[in-house]
């Protein structure tokens, strides 16, 4: 399988997504479209992975679009798509449903509760990280998948072969201490008042993994 990978900044890369693509003997292709403005085809796509990134669906800027453009054309195909944060919003975006300013910011460590059991053996509740402002409208056609006490989307599953998260399921703990090091003026004003040092001495919860494995496992298995 041959996962395109779209990262939107150099601290939030694939993470613990490389892990799995290794396990199964999948080969990753990585994408800078903020920085080259290159973007993989539908056609040589067999999953698309959307990571974060500081900027919002709602810029008006034309790598963003035509990011949209290959996320409709998989949608068309019925390809597997996986997003977070940023990259769920752009599916959101992509299906003709808004992004929004979040009730609240969220930056550091929180949990989310599961929603739905459509997915199976997922934990009822995670400790998740979170990095965003903003939030998604879920699609008709979705399912909740997670919440959390201050944002109810926190994430949906769609025709099998979506999911979008809000937060972050990927990084390891050195793609933790990458982006508190490099973005920790964005923490400040964060609801779950959590400070770069908080944020940096709270581990990687196992279950992340195994949770992001079943999702990864679920959207690419007919």
């Amino acid at each position: 399988m041959r996962i395109n990978v779209l990262q939107h900044t150099p601290n939030e890369g694939p993470g613990m997504i490389e892990d799995w693509a290794d396990i199964h003997g999948h080969t990753i292709y990585t994408y800078h479209p903020y920085q080259f403005g290159t973007l993989p085809t539908a056609a040589e796509t067999d999953l698309l992975v959307i990571l974060g990134g500081p900027m919002s669906p709602n810029d008006d800027l034309g790598w963003i679009k035509q990011e949209r453009d290959l996320i409709r054309e998989l949608l068309a195909a019925n390809k597997p798509i996986f997003g977070a944060c940023y990259g769920a919003q752009q599916i959101v975006k992509a299906l003709g449903y808004a992004v929004t300013k979040a009730p609240a910011k969220e930056v550091g460590w929180a949990p989310v509760t599961l929603q739905t059991e459509t997915i199976p053996d997922l934990p009822a509740q995670l400790n998740v990280l979170h990095w965003h402002e903003e939030m998604f409208e879920v699609p008709a056609a979705a399912e909740l998948l997670f919440s959390s006490e201050r944002v109810q989307n926190q994430g949906f599953v769609m025709n099998h072969h979506i999911v979008g998260l809000q937060f972050h399921f990927e990084p390891r703990a050195n793609n933790v201490r990458e982006m508190v090091v490099n973005d920790y003026p964005y923490i400040a004003g964060s609801a779950l008042g959590q400070s770069a040092a908080d944020i940096l001495a709270t581990p990687v919860p196992t279950a992340n993994q195994g949770t992001l494995f079943k999702i990864l496992d679920y959207i690419t298995t007919d």
